[in-house]
């Protein structure tokens, strides 16, 4: 028993002697964890701040400090389509179903992601928009990745997918913040912010936290009326419809 216990010490010394200490903690607060959709929003900035708490046996780092920040929107599946003129028609040719995807991306940083870590350390750790995983139900067809290159690019330019460096200000050399948009048609659900702190091209640390993104006021009142009793709701609808027909009729009727 006496050696199976100094085998065992001996195999967890030798492990913390391979495996990195890092004496940094990094220590994060939202501006708002909870933002609110009514009929005029327009959308949102919350504001990240991150603090580097070191202890007395943190290394001295000459370069610094860089911090990448990932918001993750609400998942989902996503079927993309690529459409072509049949007689004079468009009709979708081909589509590409993408299966749990993120409905909102965005990625910042203090610089560009390849001076904070080489491409393997940012490939392990999936930093960046590119390197996002995006499973398709056809990821062997070679004409995926033009789906691939189209999602990224729609998603771009409705403003749900960004990756800007110098987005990550840093006020002291420990002390940071960055600015979240989250424009009007950022989908409801949570959101992740996942904040990871580099030094040397090494990961130090890393920290988590959430947004909350949700509908108030009459939208929500409908939204929930709709998903709840869906058809109590289908035949208010049905005769709210037929008692405007009805008093257009009687509006605009000629005698």
């Amino acid at each position: 028993m006496m050696l199976r216990l100094i085998g065992c010490a001996a195999l967890m010394a030798a492990f913390a002697a391979l495996s990195p200490v890092h004496a940094e903690r990094l220590v994060v607060s939202l501006s708002a964890h909870r933002v609110l959709i009514n009929s005029s929003f327009t959308g949102a900035e919350p504001v990240l701040f991150g603090a580097i708490e070191r202890d007395d046996a943190a290394a001295t780092r000459r370069r610094g400090y860089d911090v990448a920040v990932t918001v993750t929107g609400p998942h989902q599946d996503v079927v993309t389509r690529h459409k072509e003129r049949v007689i004079g028609i468009w009709v979708d040719a081909r589509t590409r179903t993408f299966f749990d995807v993120p409905a909102y991306l965005a990625v910042l940083s203090n610089r560009s992601l390849e001076a904070i870590a080489g491409p393997d350390t940012l490939q392990r750790l999936q930093v960046g928009i590119a390197r996002t995983p995006l499973l398709s139900n056809a990821p062997d067809d070679p004409r995926t990745e033009a789906f691939r290159t189209a999602f990224l690019r729609l998603n771009r330019e409705q403003g749900l997918y960004r990756e800007e460096a110098n987005a990550v200000t840093f006020l002291t050399p420990s002390l940071f913040r960055t600015a979240i948009e989250l424009p009007a048609n950022a989908p409801i659900g949570n959101y992740e912010v996942d904040v990871k702190l580099f030094a040397d091209g090494v990961l130090l640390t890393r920290q988590t936290s959430a947004i909350e993104i949700v509908k108030v006021g009459f939208e929500q009142f409908v939204a929930s009326a709709a998903r709840e009793h869906g058809l109590a709701y289908g035949l208010a609808t049905a005769t709210l419809a037929l008692l405007i027909g009805w008093a257009g009729s009687i509006v605009f009727r000629r005698d």
